[in-house]
């Protein structure tokens, strides 16, 4: 049924992927059986967003159990129209679809995940409810494998002892037990090697289970013969041997996986703080904390992290890192805003309704469309390798065969067996996937975030480091303001303040949070110019804060960092804002300028030239009055010159740059500038390991390249043994997922190590 459907979509590379392709039977859909989907009240407890175009959901598939179902499960938009996407989430067996409204239904999909055998497991009572257990056929597989192994081991003592010939009838009645024996293993326990073997063989492609299955039928076959023959006892106690060792390898290589599972949960320690209002008080709180009928204040520029109803304000909310339409959608008060959106005109309030789905922030984050793509993706060597595994596998075991039929047939079938099950590239494959699942584990645990494990190679390869002064070198939370103009009165502050906290920068909420007292004054016409300043109507009196050039004229003198005011077009003066450097900054230069190039571009004047010359050396670049168009072109003329750079500033003004580096780190603070422009996200109390983090990225590779090395060395020796006959099929079968394990093993203790000695 699977193969029809692929066959008629174009889609049978399906059968191309590694082991046990996805469920291949039909299941039947009672007509009625996912009616309730068409509920909108169900509807929205499952979805993650919804708009007049798409639907966002996410299912969990129970079913879901090898990269066979995940590549079936993300080519779905080719069986379903109007599915946009699909990406598959493999520990968590979730998939989350976006479709199209106007084409197909959430019903529908349900329908159609349900007919190709993954039925979404929905449980409305309560969704945190613990879900079913995993498919147990294996279990069961490898008790009756193990039953029979140890019987037939047993009734074989005879022919390891050896008998006399009055014994004769005894010998033939345990022989023929242990045939009797041997028939459940290799008609069930061996059937995920014959699945997923005769699949890979119908499309001309030889996956990694063909030499094991081979092996089987071989030994069995061979076995079959004596017996019947009377010439022999055969193998059988190494087949089914070959069968329980090697099942029992997989249930405890992904019982392994499973408990040092990487997937990334931010419930505890995301470094997105977000306002607050208690009794009309503003507080910072981090997501987790937020829960139902809260009230939240989004400013503008900020993203919406939880679901909920606008309650006050004017939300214009762009849904670009959602949907990829740049159009901002406005909301009127009552209405339902998404996690996700950002705010872009003023400030508003919103009443959570829903839990906050960080989970959700971190899909948006992963998606790969917010990087420009302009690095060619590299091709491991190892898919490589493994692509042709299984035929250097069949060269090496024909020609073992060929070399003892010449010179010793009594060797053929042991030494050609063990050729097929000791040589195997799982530990090869699954190197790569642990160790750099650990170091992403390691890094979060630090408060350190990436994108993916493709960032960690991406660190490793940094040859120039871009620094943004303001909020990333400088700390928003400590400053010296003075103002120097015409006398304001304190109705003039409360404006001031007013407008500046309706801005995301940096500056400016520090200036609000200095002038800040009750404040009750109405901002209207409100707009924010990145990289300028902003405007608006405070009680109907124009006011403008920001640069000199945007509120006064490019004449207007410049005298450290400021933020020039003017009431009604009327230039009235400027607040100086004394820098101060996080405490970390200095020892963090002095290391890093040792090894990589440095530069500052920042979009203040130059009054911090000097102070920066000192800290970062004279052949550091230092650029001023950068507006954010002028960074991200800085960063591509760093990257004509061949130059890897990573990027670090605040996220707010920088995304450009931030999307177009090698390495995006937005440094987190008191402040939602949560971006999914960047690659990685840092506390700031973290930058100080900096250093550490890059080292223990480079020593990564090294981890993996020692890994692969030992891998390669565990085959060849393996195999060496193997065609000499010096290696029983049993012990080939214990041997196999064992080099697998330690091999994990190594690779996650190394690296677990090496984070200890760096006190991570």
């Amino acid at each position: 049924m699977v193969f029809s459907i692929l066959n008629q979509s174009e889609l049978c590379e399906y059968y191309n992927l590694n082991e046990n392709p996805g469920i291949n039977q039909r299941v039947k859909i009672r007509e009625d059986k996912f009616a309730f989907l068409d509920e909108e009240k169900i509807q929205i407890q499952l979805i993650s967003f919804k708009d007049d175009n798409q639907i966002h959901v996410t299912f969990y598939l129970p079913q879901i159990h090898c990269s066979s179902c995940l590549y079936l499960l993300e080519n779905i938009h080719q069986l379903e129209e109007g599915i946009v996407s699909s990406r598959v989430h493999f520990t968590r067996k979730e998939v989350d679809l976006v479709f199209q409204r106007s084409k197909t239904s959430l019903r529908k999909v349900a329908e159609r995940l349900t007919s190709i055998g993954y039925e979404p497991y929905i449980s409305l009572n309560d969704l945190k409810e613990k879900r079913p257990a995993i498919d147990k056929s294996m279990i069961y597989q490898i008790g009756i494998a193990g039953f029979c192994f140890g019987n037939i081991m047993l009734m074989s003592f005879p022919e390891y002892l050896g008998i006399d010939t009055s014994e004769i009838g005894l010998r033939n009645i345990f022989r023929w037990a242990n045939l009797g024996l041997a028939m459940p293993v290799l008609l069930y326990s061996a059937l995920p090697f014959y699945t997923s073997s005769w699949k890979s063989l119908k499309h001309k492609f030889l996956n990694i289970d063909t030499p094991i299955a081979l092996a089987i039928l071989i030994t069995f076959i061979r076995s079959a013969y004596e017996i019947i023959s009377g010439t022999g006892g055969g193998y059988l106690d190494s087949m089914t041997g070959i069968v329980f060792f090697m099942l029992a390898g997989r249930i405890i290589q992904d019982k392994t996986y499973r408990q040092l599972s990487f997937e990334r949960d931010y419930n505890s320690y995301f470094p997105i703080a977000v306002s607050i209002l208690k009794n009309e008080k503003e507080f910072h709180t981090t997501l987790p904390e937020i829960k139902p009928g809260d009230t939240l204040l989004i400013h503008n520029s900020e993203l919406i992290p939880a679901d909920g109803i606008l309650t006050k304000g004017k939300a214009f909310i762009d849904y670009s890192f959602v949907t990829g339409e740049s159009l901002p959608v406005l909301k009127d008060v009552g209405e339902l805003v998404y996690a996700g959106g950002k705010q872009t005109e003023g400030n508003i309030e919103i009443l959570v309704v829903k839990e906050v789905t960080q989970s959700y922030l971190t899909k948006l984050w992963n998606r790969d469309e917010f990087k420009n793509g302009n690095q060619e993706k590299s091709i491991s060597f190892v898919h490589l390798l493994s692509r042709y595994f299984t035929y250097i596998v069949l060269s090496i075991a024909i020609a073992t065969a060929v070399y003892w039929q010449i010179n010793d047939n009594s060797k053929v079938w042991v030494s050609v067996t063990a050729v097929f099950i000791i040589a195997c590239p799982c530990a090869l494959l699954l190197s790569n996937s642990f160790t750099n699942g650990n170091i992403l584990r390691i890094l979060s645990r630090n408060h350190f975030f990436l994108r993916n494990a493709q960032t960690i190679e991406d660190i490793a390869k940094t040859t120039h480091i871009v620094f943004d002064k303001t909020g990333t070198l400088t700390t928003t939370q400590q400053h010296d303001i003075k103002y120097e103009g015409k006398t304001l009165t304190l109705y003039q502050h409360k404006q001031i303040a007013a407008l500046a906290s309706y801005s995301s920068h940096p500056l400016s909420k520090a200036l609000a949070k200095h002038l800040l007292t009750e404040n009750n004054i109405d901002v209207s016409g409100f707009k924010e110019t990145t990289g300028h300043g902003i405007e608006g109507f405070v009680n109907n009196d124009l006011i403008k804060i920001g640069s000199g050039e945007f509120v006064a004229s490019k004449s207007a003198p410049i005298i450290g960092t400021s933020i020039f005011v003017s009431i009604e077009n009327k230039y009235y003066g400027k607040f100086l804002f004394n820098n101060h450097y996080r405490d970390a900054i200095p020892a963090l230069i002095n290391k890093l300028k040792r090894e990589y190039s440095l530069s500052v571009i920042s979009g203040d004047n130059e009054s911090e030239k000097n102070n920066l010359t000192k800290l970062l050396g004279k052949k550091a670049t230092l650029l001023f009055h950068q507006k954010p168009e002028d960074k991200l072109l800085y960063i591509k003329r760093l990257q004509k010159k061949g130059e890897k750079v990573m990027m670090i500033g605040d996220g707010l003004n920088d995304a450009g740059a931030l999307q177009q580096s090698d390495v995006g780190v937005v440094v987190a603070e008191q402040s939602n500038n949560f971006t999914p422009a960047c690659d990685a996200i840092i506390e700031e109390k973290q930058l100080s390991k900096l250093t550490r983090f890059i080292y223990l990225c480079k020593a990564n590779n090294n981890i993996v390249k020692a890994s692969f090395v030992l891998s390669i060395a565990y085959n060849i020796v393996g195999v060496a043994f193997a065609v000499q006959g010096l290696l029983s099929p049993l012990v080939a079968a214990i041997l196999m997922p064992s080099s697998s394990l330690s091999i994990l093993l190594i690779t996650f203790g190394s690296s677990s190590l090496l984070a200890r000695r760096m006190k991570l």
